[in-house]
């Protein structure tokens, strides 16, 4: 370091304002510092590399519609790839199983009405003062009893895939019916038809899966090297299939198998023009006027909590602060306002920070 500040002083350097002026040196005095320049890399790491992705439909926008009982579909209505409306019938289905249910509901519901008529009977007795308040707590008790009797069947049967309407109209003098409409439980398209007419089914087969396509996620499998760099919010574009979206999460669980980083997206515009299952290529883009650079970490000069560059200009170097966004190996990846075609120093770098410093000038 003393030979290149008495060779700073020899030379003469022009250091008109320290910290603030570019360092004036001339082409042999580069030679002689062994300062040496290369050009700067433009991490175009998400700007232009395209990663794998498989679309699929989002938590929560998916049904899988079952059999609610066991028995025969004697009709289906719908098919894989038809559109649907929430309560649009599906399916029909004829379940002797049904039948138990609703006698077991009728005769709790008729146990409850008799235990009723039996409490507001003794309620009036105990008001008269003819019978104890102990019976009429044992009443009150009884009837209690028949209204969760009578509340878990008639649970049974929304299970089983009966409307509460339905239930309502159940009666022991209107009879019972052992079939059962069952309906679409949202908006969307039918995906998969996994039983066909005449089909026997056991208890929660499933018969339907229903996605509402109005919105997609993509998850995508970026290089593990990439974790620095994404962010929740950064715009994500199917390029091909002119879809585009935002990345909505980066999930910190690498797969063991490739070693990526899993990330996902939510597709919000263009979604009709993709499939839940189909493979594209997508685009993370950094948005706004974040630009990342590589450079190798040698060209890097600390100051205090700053760090910076020089950056080749035609009478020398000039002072560029840059923010470290990470290091590997010799490269370092920054964060800096660059036009992207500068040179800068990455040998004799200290010789060059001595000169920006005045050390030697005097």
């Amino acid at each position: 370091m003393n030979k290149v500040f008495l060779y700073l002083v020899s030379a003469g350097f022009l250091i008109g304002n320290a910290q603030a002026a570019d360092v004036v040196m001339t082409s042999v005095q580069q030679q002689n510092l062994g300062v040496s320049v290369a050009p700067i890399g433009k991490n175009d790491f998400f700007n232009s590399r395209n990663f794998p992705a498989e679309i699929v439909v989002p938590v929560g926008q998916e049904r899988v519609v079952s059999a609610p009982q066991s028995g025969l579909i004697d009709q289906m209505y719908v098919a894989a790839g038809q559109t649907v409306k929430k309560g649009q019938p599906l399916a029909h289905l004829n379940s002797p199983d049904l039948l138990n249910l609703q006698r077991d509901y009728l005769q709790a519901l008729t146990q409850h009405r008799l235990a009723s008529k039996n409490l507001a009977r003794d309620a009036e007795l105990l008001k008269d003062g003819i019978i104890p308040q102990r019976r009429y707590l044992e009443t009150e008790s009884t009837h209690d009893e028949a209204s969760a009797a009578l509340a878990q069947r008639r649970q049974a049967l929304r299970l089983a895939g009966m409307s509460d309407a339905a239930i309502g109209k159940l009666r022991p003098e209107s009879g019972m019916s052992s079939s059962i409409t069952l309906t679409a439980p949202i908006d969307g398209q039918v995906l998969e038809q996994m039983a066909t007419t005449g089909q026997r089914v056991d208890m929660a087969m499933p018969l339907y899966r229903i996605g509402n396509l109005t919105r997609l996620w993509l998850e995508i499998h970026a290089p593990l090297e990439g974790l620095p760099f994404v962010k929740v919010g950064m715009p994500v574009n199917v390029p091909k299939l002119q879809a585009s979206g935002k990345l909505i999460a980066v999930i910190r669980s690498v797969n063991k198998a490739d070693q990526t980083l899993h990330l996902r997206a939510e597709i919000s515009k263009g979604a009709d023009k993709l499939s839940p299952g189909q493979f594209v290529e997508a685009v993370i883009g950094l948005g706004g006027e974040v630009q990342y650079f590589s450079i190798p970490k040698s060209a890097l000069s600390r100051q205090g909590a700053e760090t910076m560059v020089f950056v080749q200009t035609r009478n020398g170097f000039s002072p560029v602060k840059v923010k470290v966004i990470s290091e590997q190996g010799s490269d370092a990846m920054v964060d800096a306002k660059f036009k992207g075609d500068e040179k800068i120093a990455v040998t004799g770098v200290s010789a060059i920070k001595g000169a920006w410093l005045g050390l030697g000038g005097e």
